[in-house]
């Protein structure tokens, strides 16, 4: 695994000027943020040694390197995810590169379906908490150079980011829910009694990908930043007919926002 994520170090080296200090994983129909980014070099997925590469639509497929609030910046335009056939080392790989070479706060976004009866679609949520019902990522051979074996996760998301992003979205009068995420292993969307039953252990969304995503940084001791896109709903008397077309637009529309907060968070740093 060291020799494997050092061979890929080495390959994108080459490829930019300046080592990045934070990074950035966009999740379905929110690649905009990427538009903010003053691009100095973008690496297709394809191209990468031992990168996975997206198979959903919605997501890109690009390694963006750049500046975003005068921060340099490793952007993920598109993730992978368990329901692809990918092992959790492979689409946790990414998170582990972006650590090595120098990254040390996370950003996260994803699209997910709210299971909270505040919420309405469009919603921002930021998430405060998950439950994890994928696949643990630490399974397996562990790597001291990684972090503890046994990581600790009572505040897997920052307090200090998320109270910044909450002061960030009132000034700007973009209304910002916070909660948890349940993390599933997809590709079906959710039964009726499905979200039932994540409401009942205490999720307010409910998506397919993000939780590997941080408990791999939170292990290499990244500080981590996530925020949630309610692209549909999971509320008894609310719940309707989903496809990916849905869940793409609905994504895209809220996506200023999400850009917005994201953007202004990396500048105050």
């Amino acid at each position: 695994m060291l020799e494997t994520i050092n061979r890929t170090i080495s390959f994108i080296s080459k490829k930019i000027k300046n080592k990045p200090e934070i990074g950035i994983i966009l999740g379905t129909g929110l690649s905009g943020l990427a538009r903010e980014i003053k691009v100095e070099t973008t690496i297709r997925y394809e191209d990468i040694p031992n990168f996975p590469v997206s198979t959903v639509e919605g997501h890109n497929g690009n390694l963006i390197f750049g500046t975003l609030g005068n921060k340099m910046v490793i952007a993920m335009q598109g993730r992978f995810h368990y329901y692809e056939g990918y092992s959790m080392n492979q689409l946790t790989f990414p998170v582990r590169v972006m650590k090595f070479m120098g990254v040390n706060r996370l950003f996260v976004s994803n699209a997910s379906g709210g299971i909270n009866p505040e919420f309405n679609i469009g919603d921002l949520m930021v998430i405060t908490d998950h439950i994890n019902l994928l696949p643990n990522p630490l399974i397996g051979k562990h790597f001291s150079e990684f972090g503890p074996r046994f990581p600790d996760m009572g505040h897997a998301y920052d307090l200090e980011l998320i109270k910044k992003a909450e002061k960030i979205a009132k000034e700007n009068e973009i209304v910002l829910q916070k909660g948890c995420y349940v993390g599933v292993t997809g590709p079906t969307l959710e039964t009726p009694k499905e979200y039932d039953y994540f409401r009942k252990i205490g999720g307010d969304a409910v998506g397919m990908s993000t939780v590997p995503e941080i408990i791999v940084a939170r292990q290499m001791n990244m500080l981590c930043f996530a925020i949630s896109v309610i692209t549909d709903l999971g509320v008894p008397g609310k719940i309707k007919e989903v496809s990916i077309k849905n869940i793409i637009e609905a994504a895209e529309n809220a996506e200023p926002k999400m850009t917005l907060i994201i953007k202004k968070l990396i500048e105050c740093l």
